[in-house]
């Protein structure tokens, strides 16, 4: 298993990808480029030796003579051979002529030279008469150049064809020293390339190796930002995602040792509670029925605190999550108010609820939780027999939830911390994590909460009123037209 770790590491690597990306195409560009530049140098060389083919040629021509006119006419040719001498380079190569009528009658030279069955050429190269073409003499490679060339005098006139061939000992030894002086300079221009290349490469690569021992060189647990400003543009969206991602753990480490500390501290006195109940029971100083009674309040106490520091565990669990579904939140405020309407008919309020469509971006556990502890904390607050009314509305695309009772209110000072965990206004009736629970799911869904004094004639309360305002998803058309908005009485 450590093995294959490392193998697809060095197959994956950056560096390697970046030296094939661009050695591969430079060294095909090289390699196609060589191979077109020494055919150019064929083509250039051929025709350089093919102008010494036709100056043979049209030196042959000059000393041709001729009696009698076309058909009757009669060739005469005094070509010496080493007249052809001065054309033969470095001894290498070697040149025969042959010189005949249009019919083919050999008139001087070399019989065995086949004769010439080709066409001129519509546009020749020279200024001339005149072919060039490939073929095998004495088992030779050749190179042939055929001239058509009038030939006239006081005596006669008529057309002569002057072949001369040249073997390729020349042609082939240049052709083949230009190829390698090619490849030698296209060698070592690659190699120049390599270079350059794995040293741009090592350089361009080095703030992510740096950026790699950085991370190496860490304590355990360290999870503050990277600090990079010499990086180059290109690592730093990957810095700020992983600075990112850095905080999101920092948060969760906090979230989970906040949770640990809370949850050792809280529960600690009610289990304390309980057993020193218990064992005052066994003992016998109060009566079984009043020690079951006070049993039962420690039980209920302590699992409603650990079903709310649960409640809380889950909303940063939930938090984490990227795309939440849509949910109503009209539909889910009219099913919380009905399954705590007996807590409201124990009370005796008057309680009125008025809802709109308001769909929102949240999980549905988050906002029934949510509209759970508002209600329970209204109703454990509203004197009996007051009015509690609940009002959701949308306007645009933010949803405002309002629940108002009729208490003596909060004073500023409480109000600044009743958000906070364990901060209850009252520790006989709760455990000051309700209001917590909501801030955390109102924040989670980027949106606000607030408890604000309703005051009437002057300076008196009137009550208080729980304000949240989340960011609301514009409903459809239809959607909207079919839901309604209604009140209700309890």
């Amino acid at each position: 298993m450590s093995t294959a770790q490392p193998s697809r590491a060095r197959d994956h690597s950056l560096r390697r990808r970046l030296l094939v990306g661009i050695l591969v195409p430079v060294a095909l560009f090289i390699a196609f480029n060589t191979f077109s530049l020494y055919q150019q140098t064929l083509t250039s060389l051929n025709t350089a030796y093919d102008r010494t083919l036709l100056a043979s040629a049209k030196s042959i021509s000059e000393q041709l003579d001729v009696t009698g006119y076309d058909e009757a006419a009669q060739l005469r040719a005094t070509v010496p051979y080493s007249a052809l001498e001065a054309f033969e380079a470095d001894n290498q190569s070697h040149m025969f002529y042959r010189v005949s009528t249009l019919r083919g009658e050999l008139v001087s030279g070399f019989e065995e030279l086949p004769f010439w069955t080709g066409t001129i050429p519509a546009r020749p190269p020279y200024a001339a008469l005149v072919d060039f073409y490939d073929d095998r003499f004495r088992e030779r490679n050749v190179r042939v150049a055929v001239l058509l060339q009038p030939v006239a005098s006081a005596e006669g006139r008529t057309m002569a064809v002057v072949q001369v061939a040249e073997t390729l000992e020349v042609r082939e030894t240049l052709a083949l020293q230009i190829l390698w002086n090619t490849l030698l300079r296209q060698a070592l221009l690659i190699a120049v390339v390599a270079f350059t290349v794995v040293l741009v490469v090592q350089r361009a690569t080095n703030p992510v190796r740096q950026l790699s021992h950085q991370l190496k060189a860490r304590r355990e647990g360290d999870l503050s930002p990277i600090a990079a400003p010499s990086a180059p543009r290109e690592l730093q969206p990957l810095i700020d995602a992983t600075n990112q991602v850095m905080q999101r753990l920092r948060h969760l480490l906090r979230h989970q040792k906040r949770f640990v500390r809370d949850a050792s501290h809280q529960l600690r006195t009610p289990l304390a509670v309980l057993k020193t109940q218990v064992q005052s029971a066994l003992r016998g100083d109060v009566e079984p029925v009043q020690a079951l009674r006070e049993i039962g309040d420690t039980v209920d106490r302590a699992t409603q605190l650990a079903n709310q520091m649960l409640a809380l565990a889950k909303v940063e669990q939930l938090r984490q999550q990227r795309e939440p579904p849509l949910s109503r939140l009209d539909e889910i405020l009219r099913a919380v108010a009905l399954d705590i309407s007996p807590l409201v008919a124990q009370r005796d309020l008057d309680f009125g609820i008025h809802t709109e469509p308001a769909p929102v971006q949240a999980h549905e556990w988050m906002l029934r939780e949510l509209c759970r502890n508002l209600l329970h904390n209204a109703i454990r607050h509203a004197p009996p027999g007051s009015e509690l009314t609940v009002d959701l509305r949308m306007q645009g695309n933010v949803v405002t939830l309002t629940i108002s009772d009729h208490g003596p209110g909060i004073d500023d000072e409480l109000a600044a911390r009743l958000f906070q965990p364990f901060s209850a206004g009252d520790v006989r009736t709760g455990s000051g994590l309700g209001l917590a629970i909501c801030q955390e799911i109102v924040q989670a869904v980027q949106g606000t909460i607030a408890l604000t004094n309703r005051y009437g004639g002057g300076a008196i309360v009137q009550g208080l009123d729980a304000v949240v305002r989340l960011p609301g998803v514009l409903p459809d058309a239809d959607s909207s037209a079919s839901a309604g908005a209604g009140q209700s009485a309890a």
